[in-house]
């Protein structure tokens, strides 16, 4: 039960990084544009996307789950710092918290793993 519940975890912090990214490498223009509006370069949006979609697919897959976990929560709480710090608005203070609340699953997946259905899990079975 705790690998398919860990699987299950995997998966939906993964998620919304993955349609994240995909949604910016489709609004590419428009996203970079925001970014610059927020004081961010453009020019990091590769990067971004990356991260994001690269980032995602590899929690999804349980793969360098533990390192790519640490990074993802650097990711939220630096993105909650930067576009949702706006607390005036509700919208934005939810936003922030919600990237809180998914770097805080993120510590949680590095300090545990990614669980035995994982390309992480198959990779230690195999090497002993």
């Amino acid at each position: 039960m705790n690998a398919s519940l860990t699987l299950l975890g995997r998966l939906g912090l993964a998620l919304i990084f993955i349609i994240s990214g995909w949604g910016k490498i489709t609004g590419y223009a428009g996203t970079q544009q925001y970014m610059e509006a927020m004081g961010v370069p453009g020019a990091v949006l590769p990067l971004v996307i990356l991260l994001e979609l690269g980032g995602g697919l590899a929690i999804a897959s349980g793969l360098f789950t533990r390192w790519v976990a640490l990074g993802m929560a650097a990711f939220s709480v630096a993105t909650a710092a930067v576009f949702h710090a706006n607390f005036a608005d509700p919208a934005q203070a939810i936003n922030f918290w919600k990237n809180v609340s998914m770097a805080g699953g993120f510590l949680v997946l590095a300090a545990h793993g990614a669980g035995a259905y994982s390309i992480d899990g198959w990779r230690q079975r195999t090497a002993q």
